[in-house]
């Protein structure tokens, strides 16, 4: 039922785009999983809503319900006439190098991840999550009471380990000696859409003394951020902004703005701007990341912590403070 679905749209798009030029600009998104995930896809599929609301252009999408099928979806795109794939997640940089030499005169970019294998018309972009982790675990040291804080990741993927650390080097940096304490869901992708076991975590920390909890888990969130709310705790969101979830439980969320980046870069490819292959990356400076303050979360985000952390994403953003990225670097508060 699914793959006739993405069939049968995916031809109603190719068909509307091949009506305007042979030179036309097909855009397509691929996902890993539901794009309604109220995180890192919904970030993405907003910007390509956004994209084609301004500009009257439609895109294809494809979908990986599973790692299996990750090669079939990058595959799909391109063959129903796709000129410019962006894949939404580090879960496709095994295959999208294949693909793109399969498909050379397609662009391809990968978000979150650095392709495995080069080619001249794929591009890699990566997140320096630890910098906007690191204004969470600020946030998070400073509204503890117990000094104990944690942090729940999906999978000790590379940028969850990213997260992770970047979390307690900014928790360190506002209490030196506060105490963090971190889990991993899984050993699998299935740590990311497991909201019971999610909560199961959270309880557990919680009798260990946390009163903050970080959580980049994707689907996984939603059982974590509810026990946050059923224990009187307080909890730090990912991806999107979460505080509207349980308003008052959820301290901020530390945004990802994907959607931003699959605008801006369709909209350079459709404007036929300089293009260039490789990797490259995007922070806070570059605003694709950033801390979620809102009517939400005001009551327990109050203006004196906005103060101390805006302070600090400055600092961060003019070089002052150095955040490191465990990936290239393993040196981190804590152990994994």
């Amino acid at each position: 039922m699914k793959k006739a679905l993405i069939y049968v749209s995916a031809c109603i798009i190719c068909t509307a785009a091949q009506g305007t030029s042979s030179k036309s600009f097909v855009p397509a998104i691929v996902y890993q999983g539901d794009r309604h995930d109220q995180g890192f896809n919904e970030q993405a599929f907003s910007g390509a809503e956004q994209f084609k609301k301004e500009y009257g252009i439609s895109y294809i999408e494809a979908q990986a319900s599973n790692d299996a099928q990750q090669l079939q979806a990058l595959r799909s795109a391109a063959r129903r006439g796709a000129t410019f794939v962006v894949a939404v997640t580090n879960t496709f940089a095994p295959w999208i190098a294949q693909v793109a030499k399969e498909f050379p005169r397609v662009k391809f970019v990968l978000t979150d991840a650095t392709a495995k294998g080069r080619a001249a018309n794929l591009k890699s972009i990566m997140f320096r999550e630890q910098e906007v982790a690191f204004l969470a675990g600020m946030a998070a040291a400073f509204k503890s009471k117990s000094n104990t804080i944690g942090y729940i990741g999906g999978n000790a993927i590379p940028p969850i380990l990213a997260w992770g650390c970047g979390y307690a080097q900014g928790a360190r940096y506002a209490k030196p000696q506060i105490k963090i304490i971190q889990n991993m869901v899984a050993n699998t992708s299935v740590g990311f859409s497991d909201p019971a076991r999610g909560a199961e975590i959270a309880r557990s920390q919680f009798d260990r003394g946390v009163d903050v909890v970080f959580t980049a888990a994707n689907l996984t969130n939603f059982g974590v951020l509810r026990q946050v709310k059923d224990s009187g705790k307080l909890g730090i969101g990912v991806d999107s902004n979460q505080n509207g979830l349980f308003p008052g439980a959820v301290l901020t969320s530390a945004i990802k703005k994907v959607g931003n980046l699959v605008y801006d870069e369709w909209k350079a490819a459709k404007n036929e701007a300089p293009w260039q292959s490789g990797v490259t990356t995007a922070g806070l400076k570059e605003n694709v990341l950033d801390l979620a303050i809102d009517q939400h979360n005001r009551a327990v985000f109050d203006q004196d912590l906005e103060r101390r952390v805006m302070q600090a994403r400055a600092d961060i953003v003019a070089g002052k403070i150095k955040v490191i990225d465990y990936r290239t670097d393993n040196r981190c508060p804590v152990k994994y």
